[in-house]
């Protein structure tokens, strides 16, 4: 499965923005997708995860209450919804697809496709 992650862009403090995980090549719905992100000179961090079927969800304590993550099967997309960023959101996003569970993933293990990041810079 090919995976395209889209969205990003300059963004306030305080702002929103969406991003969008495109897959082609096998139905999404056959994976738990998570979002990950990478700033600069630093290791990648985990975001937030979705089962196959929309639940469950995990967040990374930095963005919950913050982020939300879902999915749109039909569209064979996933969607993360960041809200109240803050200059610490600053990143590459990345969207992974797997076959290991949402608890697995939120723990950096099982991704076995990766799309290519889209940056999000928030501005203080």
């Amino acid at each position: 499965v090919q995976l395209q992650a889209s969205g990003g862009g300059l963004v306030q403090a305080g702002g929103s923005l969406r991003l969008s995980c495109a897959a082609s090549g096998r139905t999404l719905s056959s994976y738990t997708i998570g979002w990950f992100r990478q700033a600069p000179g630093k290791e990648r961090q985990f975001v937030a995860v979705i089962g196959r079927r929309g639940d469950p969800t995990l967040y990374a304590d930095s963005v919950k209450g913050r982020f939300t993550i879902s999915r749109d099967n039909a569209k064979n997309s996933v969607y993360l919804q960041m809200n109240s960023l803050k200059p610490e959101d600053t990143a590459v996003y990345y969207c992974a697809a797997g076959t290991a569970t949402t608890q697995a993933m939120s723990h950096d293990y099982g991704m076995d496709y990766w799309g290519k990041g889209t940056l999000v810079t928030v501005s203080s």
